[in-house]
């Protein structure tokens, strides 16, 4: 490294003059004083170079007593040492060259440096010393013989320990901390940092790992850049971890990677997708399909900014959100992820960017990560691109379009993300006309990075590499080696980060991966470590966990429910429309599975990836204790998840309603070809409204067949997946507020119209996009 070289010579010429200066003073046999060379120093200056005594006070031990280095007095205990040294043992770089220091060199070497080879500060005043006598004697030829009388003993030590000093400099590099000053350019910290890193180091910041795979001791010796908490993945694999525990989680694998040879540190990710939802009493809002029936990119950023802040109480700054596909076919498992079918209201909602990690200047650089502060996150768009148009909506499948139909419906999430500061972005595990994501240069590396300006760094989605190809993992070596290449500036590479470290090395040695390509996926990786102040604030703590489930981010979740839900029927005849409901009433039905179940009201990416069917996942509102809440006392409420046909009497009830939907699900276990209402939903519905006016409340990620059983139902709400606050359903039911949610996608008649979205030529839909019933507040009378 350059700066090894630089530090070695000047150690290695440093001894070879001292050498030198110890056959004269065998010669001269003169023994004097040392204030009297320092008074000789002293009268001149004219040299350009400070006194030693104004260069700090590390020169005066050195000058005021032999033994304050240490040494024996006896010169001969250490003739052996310094006969031992040879000028061929010196590092290359410092034979043939006997130039003086120049004073930035000396602040330099008495800066910082690695705790393994700390250079004494009286030892680099005497070589500083030495340089001086040395220059004064070339203007000056009678200071060598006036000089010369510094006491041998000193010189002895100097060389010894010089010696053993320059070996240890050249195993271990002198480290320049430059990157460590938050005062300097970032570029300039980036640049002193990059410089200074090995082959190895790099690698490792471009791997991104599991936390069950994780150690201190991995992210010390490796210096990997990124750790993954899958969800499920919580400390101690205990779903009910309190925020501290999170915390001290983070902050060990942090002190791990703080303790590497640059202490570069690590950032934690994690899937924030609708609130902090790996986290046990976190708030968590509806998910993205609701989201975008509100119509409120106002709501969605004041989302993000309460997403943020509770994730970041818990010392992770990075936020795996927000995913902006546009999901063409309903089948797909992952529509619920997804905004709309039309990218326009997709555009609209990354403004959930601004509140995850804060609104840039007016006056910054498009495309150029920004993060605002401790209380935001690291955001990463996803994914890369036309994950939402495959075939038959089967994850992780092929999207077949032109470029101008990639371009003006896959795209434009993306560039308004990066125009708002977006700091990462996650590639597809889906393929655009057979060509996988992962792999296309011409779209990530020509496309994002250099026709859209996009400064932030890329990474892959879990084990994407991997599935390049099939069966997965069968040819990684050249997956690997595809996917950099293209433009992959970090890898998840779960569960073997030796292997994805050994065969990067092997490639980059081999001149398969320039390094310039290394070089420059890291700088994009400590350009976003950087830009979050990870460098200067690497540490978390307490100070945000109040922040956590607050009464304000729960009020702000039952606004988002109440803004989401779409009134599809109000009354089988318009002019008796059955909502708002009454509280005040006799007796009423609450029936449906849905209804007292928070794991299936949250839907999937709920505390685990698939989410869980119970209550006892997090804390929350059902829409059951809603409705409780929400009627008078009076009201008699009865619940039961799947009544007896036979016991209802028409005449029982003032009204059901009925609560029923999807099972929860995430990513290709969520892919349904039939997009039928499970049982025993779809039976308790047609049961309870057969015998008691009802109103049902469809609890799913996507629209679902319903046409059959539509003229039996009175009124019918898409409520979506809502989340913990089941007072937002309860409010619009019962008419403390109005129903206001538009379709964000097209509602269909039959599978068989599948794929079917707004302005197709065959557009025969049961309710079309944009498509909402409203209803005026009446104060729940």
């Amino acid at each position: 490294m350059g700066r090894q070289n630089k530090d070695t010579s000047v150690v290695g010429s440093s001894i070879v003059l001292l050498q030198e200066r110890f056959k004269q003073l065998q010669r001269l046999k003169e023994m004097r004083e040392e204030k009297q060379s320092l008074k000789l120093l002293s009268q001149s200056t004219d040299d350009g170079y400070d006194e030693p005594a104004k260069l700090g006070a590390s020169f005066s031990p050195s000058f005021q007593d032999p033994l304050a280095l240490g040494l024996n007095s006896n010169i001969e205990n250490h003739m052996p040492h310094f006969r031992a040294i040879k000028p061929h043992q010196l590092n290359s770089a410092s034979r043939g060259s006997h130039s003086c220091f120049e004073k930035s060199d000396v602040l330099k070497l008495l800066g910082p440096t690695t705790p393994t080879i700390p250079p004494p500060p009286s030892l680099a005043a005497v070589v500083i010393y030495q340089r001086v006598l040395h220059v004064r004697a070339a203007r000056q030829p009678n200071i060598i013989m006036k000089s010369s009388r510094l006491p041998i003993q000193i010189l002895a030590g100097v060389l010894l320990l010089l010696a053993s000093w320059a070996g240890a400099v050249t195993q271990n590099p002198i480290i320049d901390t430059l990157y460590k000053d938050p005062k300097l350019p970032m570029n300039t910290r980036i640049k002193s940092l990059v410089d200074q890193m090995t082959l190895k180091e790099k690698i490792g910041q471009m791997a991104q790992i599991d936390r069950m795979e994780a150690t201190p001791e991995i992210m010390r010796d490796y210096s990997i850049g990124s750790i993954i908490s899958a969800a499920g993945s919580t400390p101690h694999l205990n779903h009910r971890a309190t925020p501290e525990q999170w915390v001290d989680m983070v902050n060990d694998y942090q002190n791990g990677s703080l303790s590497s040879r640059l202490g570069i540190p690590m950032m934690y990710a994690i899937d924030s997708v609708h609130g902090h939802n790996s986290l046990y009493k976190a708030t968590l809002f509806p998910h993205n399909v609701g989201l975008g029936a509100t119509r409120d990119p106002e709501l969605v950023r004041r989302i993000g900014a309460a997403t943020a802040v509770e994730t970041r109480a818990t010392g992770i700054p990075y936020a795996f959100a927000p995913c902006i596909a546009v999901c063409r076919d309903p089948r797909w498992g992952r529509c619920y992820e997804s905004y709309s079918e039309d990218h326009k209201i997709v555009e609209q909602m990354t403004d959930i960017i601004y509140g995850l990690q804060g609104e840039p200047p007016a006056n910054a650089m498009k495309g150029v990560p920004y993060i605002g502060g401790k209380d935001k996150v690291v955001a990463c768009a996803k994914h890369f691109v036309g994950d939402g148009g495959t075939i038959r909506g089967i994850d992780e499948n092929n999207t077949l379009t032109d470029w101008k139909g990639l371009l003006s419906i896959h795209m434009p999430g993306y560039y308004h993300s990066i125009i708002k500061g977006v700091s990462t972005i996650m590639v597809s595990y889906s393929s655009w006309n057979g060509v996988k994501m992962h792999s296309n240069r011409n779209l990530v590396t020509q496309f994002l990075k250099t026709n859209l300006k996009f400064r932030g760094f890329v990474i892959s989605d879990w084990q994407g590499v991997d599935r390049m190809t099939y069966p997965w993992g069968s040819n990684y070596s050249n997956s690997l080696l595809t996917a950099i290449n293209a433009g992959v500036d970090m890898v998840m590479v779960p569960p073997n980060h030796t292997e994805f470290l050994r065969i990067m090395t092997s490639h980059v040695n081999n001149k398969l991966i320039p390094m310039s390509r290394i070089d420059d996926a890291v700088k994009r990786i400590l350009r976003v470590k950087f830009t979050m102040g990870l460098f200067d604030n690497p540490l978390a703590d307490y100070s945000l966990i109040d922040q956590i489930g607050t009464q304000a981010h729960k009020d702000l979740a039952r606004e988002a429910v109440r803004k989401s839900l779409v009134l599809l029927k109000n009354g089988k005849d318009v002019k008796n429309p059955m909502l708002p409901l009454p509280k005040k009433t006799s007796k009423i039905l609450v029936a449906g599975s849905h209804a007292n179940n928070l794991g299936l009201q949250c839907g999937g990416w709920t505390i685990t990836w698939q989410g869980l069917n119970t209550n006892n996942l997090t804390t929350g509102t059902t829409i059951l204790n809603a409705i409780s809440a929400a009627v008078d006392p009076n009201t008699e409420i009865v619940y039961s998840a799947n009544p007896d046909v036979k016991s209802l009497k028409e005449n029982e009830f003032s009204y059901a309603i009925v609560v029923v939907g999807e099972p929860p699900y995430a990513e290709q276990y969520g892919d349904n070809l039939n997009l039928t209402i499970p049982e025993p939903g779809l039976s308790t519905m047609k049961n309870v409204c057969s015998k008691i006016k009802c109103v049902v409340v469809i609890i799913s990620g996507r629209p679902l067949v319903i046409e059959p059983y539509l003229p039996e139902i009175d009124a019918l709400v898409a409520a979506w997946l809502p989340g913990t606050e089941g007072h937002g359903v309860a409010d619009v039911l019962f008419g403390d507020y109005g129903f206001t949610g538009k379709l964000s996608r097209t509602w269909f008649k039959r599978v068989d119209q599948l794929p079917m979205n707004f302005g197709d030529a065959n557009y025969d839909p049961l309710f079309p996009f944009g498509f909402g019933l409203t209803t005026k507040p009446n104060g729940g009378k």
